[in-house]
């Protein structure tokens, strides 16, 4: 039988590990990315005075704070695509990955469009073949491994914003929901649609302007430039301050927003509290964090930030600190977040019944949260629960088909133990109509979510896997331009090395 490797709860027994000596030259890669974006000097329509002055700025600041940058400065269409293509495929290991864009945007009939410099249209259905849908971008961070922000400064004027109506109703293709309105926002952009782990920062609130700005900036990008050196302060009042910082300037006739939201881990671009971020654990994380920034924290709480909440629930239930133990405390907080509709409160606090922390124990009462925070999409709950009905539990029947149902729901929300849990399942023949070119994609997939495990289960123990799906695995790894070799399934060094450039090593 293939190895499993457990999350939380024990599936089967891990084989024992016994680390191979490979002679190569390792190093971690890039653990912080970005893409920015600038375009100004558009060929057809309005141009921008401080786009390109903005996304260069943004550029040299998030370089001084050890991100690996690429830009794309008045790239026309084909060059951007390509840009971001190439972009979305680094972020896949890297901790955090970032995109800046300071240009003209558009909403036409429910879809937000990002426009490169060489657009050239004449009616509103030319858009969708000569732009950057929001999609595309908010795709090229969702596989970073651990922080996902992208932030727009696209909101400053719509230079379509004088079609007629009834050319705009044309515009209904098979590209659009024929349900939308069909209408042209005259201002501004349509809210994104963002899942919990990802942030989408706006210059602007949906169908409002942002302003260009005098003075070579923005008055969102200047607040950005300002704020993100920033030492010691957590991502999420970083942000709330550049908030702050752009009110002021424009005197209320502005206000940047956010959607969707941050999860695991607090996050510190500069300063000697940014080593938190390589802890994976969440409790270890929040709890490590010093009193000022607890004290962050609870002013965001109080104004009902359900991210604070969470942070200083995970605070109040660390060990290293006597004096900040308080499980009742973490009770109320993950309690608070979870009537906020959040499904990693939900989890938390599922934890929390099942095991009698901070109130009395209920079994019953933490499946029923389980199962609410899977059926929000939290991978976490999903697969803990698969591992639940795998085994059985108390008030909760083993059922296997169940079992193997969630853990396949995981691993494509990327679960990185779900996918090498699932990929072990196929390869023992537990997973109907999946075959091995499928357990070698969650493999691969597994790989690229950088969880160390998995790459010493298939580094030191390959043969827990049959022929055919290591054969899989190298002919993946040969798609996406890895490996060379042959397809023979034997994992030696040459896959090895293979392996490790696509977990995300540089290897020499």
């Amino acid at each position: 039988m293939s190895a499993y490797i457990r999350i939380s709860r024990p599936l089967v027994g891990l084989i024992a590990i016994m680390l191979l000596t490979i002679s190569v030259v390792a190093a971690e890669a890039a653990n912080r990315v970005a893409l920015v974006i600038g375009m100004s000097k558009y060929q057809s329509i309005p141009q921008l005075a401080n786009a390109t002055n903005d996304a260069t700025a943004i550029a040299e600041k998030l370089k001084g704070l050890g991100f690996e940058v690429d830009t794309a400065i008045d790239q026309p269409l084909a060059d951007l695509v390509s840009t971001m293509n190439a972009f979305s495929f680094k972020s896949e290991t890297s901790d955090i990955a970032l995109v800046y864009y300071a240009g003209h945007g558009v909403e036409l009939n429910g879809q937000n469009f990002l426009i490169p410099v060489d657009v050239k249209i004449a009616k509103p259905s030319d858009i969708g073949a000569q732009a950057i849908t929001l999609k595309h971008m908010l795709a090229s961070v969702e596989h970073a491994r651990k922080l996902r922000i992208v932030i727009l400064d696209s909101c400053r004027n719509n230079p379509f914003a004088d079609w007629p109506v009834q050319e705009v109703a044309k515009a209904g293709t098979e590209e659009f929901d024929s349900n939308a309105t069909r209408s042209i926002r005259r201002a501004g952009l349509s809210a994104p649609s963002v899942d919990k782990g990802m942030l989408v920062v706006y210059a602007a609130k949906d169908g409002e302007v942002a302003l260009d700005g005098e003075g070579g900036h923005s008055p969102f990008a200047r607040a950005l430039i300002e704020n993100l050196p920033a030492r010691n302060v957590e991502i999420g009042m970083m942000f709330r301050q550049v908030r702050d910082a752009v009110i002021k300037e424009t005197k209320n006739k502005q206000e940047p927003h956010f959607y969707g939201s941050l999860s695991g881990v607090p996050f510190f671009l500069g300063g000697a509290d940014m080593n938190v971020a390589s802890l994976t654990d969440r409790k270890q994380a929040w709890g490590s964090l010093a009193p000022d920034q607890a004290l962050q924290l609870a002013s965001l709480a109080d104004e009902g930030n359900v991210r604070a909440m969470i942070g200083l629930g995970y605070m109040s239930l660390s060990t290293n600190d006597k004096a900040r133990f308080n499980p009742e405390k973490s009770y109320e907080l993950f309690s608070k977040a979870a009537s906020e509709g959040d499904p990693e409160a939900m989890f938390e606090l599922g934890k929390l019944h099942e095991k009698g922390i901070g109130t009395k124990q209920d079994v019953a009462k933490a499946l029923e949260l389980y199962q609410k925070s899977a059926d929000l999409g939290f991978a976490d709950a999903i697969n803990d629960l698969g591992f639940l009905y795998y085994q059985g539990a108390s008030g909760l029947k083993r059922d296997q088909a169940k079992a193997v149902e969630l853990f396949l729901q995981a691993a494509d929300l990327r679960h990185p133990q779900a996918m090498y849990n699932v990929a072990a399942l196929i390869d023992d023949g537990v997973v109907k109509g999946k075959t091995p070119d499928d357990a070698a994609k969650y493999l691969y997939a597994a790989l690229r979510s950088g969880v160390k495990d998995v790459l010493e289960q298939l580094e030191t123990n390959p043969n827990q896997f049959k022929p055919a799906t290591r054969k899989a695995l190298q002919a993946e790894l040969a798609r996406n331009s890895l490996y060379a070799g042959k397809i023979d399934g034997s994992i030696g060094k040459g896959t090895q090395r293979s392996m490790r450039i696509a977990f995300g090593e540089t290897v020499e």
